[in-house]
């Protein structure tokens, strides 16, 4: 088995739902969130060794020591299914970091769903004991076991299929995804959001009640799904979203929303959309280099 190689893509993810509820007696928060994996991502190679997990990455500035997620799924799994073996891990980083778009949770993901391939039948874990693995990893991870998009509830562990109408009304949209220079602290965003409890959440009656409504109507656009109440710390210190958020309505009439905890927002296109337009705005008000990309929701 040493030498062989997988190829794998390690796909982004957009919270097109996102409802945080309140916070847990062990310190996590609950949340709504209805979850959608898009066709844009990293790649994963993952080359079978006789042992030891190593990884690299194109992208210098990401650390590729054992803090890394990609080597503790490796250490994860080997550790729930006695594996002996080993690999090293090549990363093609596309998804920016600190964004809100599950880059890291998506590669853990991957990495583990290539060892499992690499282990062969006889220690292959079943997908219930996978997604076990991934969930002690984070609480995005086992979502992107799914390749589809979920409804996750919880703090993020229960995860339930969007139901086949739903799915057909998400598959195949075209989305812009940005992303400004900066990014944002996920523990920071919860922490601000605690901080102004009770306003901060939206109960969790009220978010069930707004995705059983849109789930309920066939007709209703992907548009009229968008939430986000993470929005409101962030929009308080970054002064620039909302702005963007405004123009970006004003002058194209796209409805925008942030991804988790940002800073990456994103679109639904419409099919004569300009696209170049938009994103030269977006350039303009969030500067040149900023991540600019159109993808599909998977």
């Amino acid at each position: 088995m040493a030498g062989v190689s997988i190829v794998l893509p390690s796909p982004a993810k957009l919270n097109l739902f996102l409802a945080i509820t309140g916070r847990r007696p062990d310190g996590f928060h609950d949340l709504v969130s209805v979850v959608a994996p898009v066709e844009f991502g990293d790649t994963l190679t993952v080359t079978a060794r006789p042992a030891g997990f190593t990884l690299e990455c194109d992208d210098a500035t990401l650390a590729v020591d054992e803090t890394n997620l990609v080597l503790r799924a490796a250490r994860a799994f080997a550790q729930a299914t006695g594996w002996s073996g080993g690999a090293h891990f090549s990363l093609q980083k596309r998804t920016p970091m600190g964004a809100g778009l599950g880059g890291g949770s998506s590669n853990a993901t991957t990495a583990l769903l290539a060892l499992n391939t690499l282990a062969g039948a006889a220690q292959a874990l079943s997908p219930e004991a996978l997604a076990t693995v991934a969930g002690q990893l984070g609480s995005d991870c086992v979502l992107f076991l799914a390749g589809a998009p979920v409804i996750m509830r919880g703090r993020g562990e229960q995860l339930t299929p969007l139901p086949a109408q739903a799915r057909e009304r998400l598959r195949g949209r075209r989305v812009l995804i940005f992303k400004p220079l900066f990014s944002i602290s996920t523990v920071w965003a919860y922490q601000r959001m605690a901080a102004g409890a009770p306003a901060s959440y939206l109960p969790a009656a009220e978010a069930e009640a707004r995705l059983a409504a849109w789930l309920e109507q066939p007709d209703a656009p992907a548009e009229t799904l968008l939430y986000n109440n993470m929005e409101g710390p962030a929009f308080t210190k970054y002064i620039i979203l909302p702005v963007l958020v405004e123009r970006l309505r004003e002058e194209f009439n796209l409805r925008v929303c942030m991804s988790g905890s940002g800073s990456a927002c994103f679109a639904f296109l419409p099919d004569n959309a300009p696209v170049a337009a938009i994103t030269g705005r977006i350039r303009e008000l969030l500067g040149a280099p900023a991540f600019v990309t159109e993808t599909r929701l998977a």
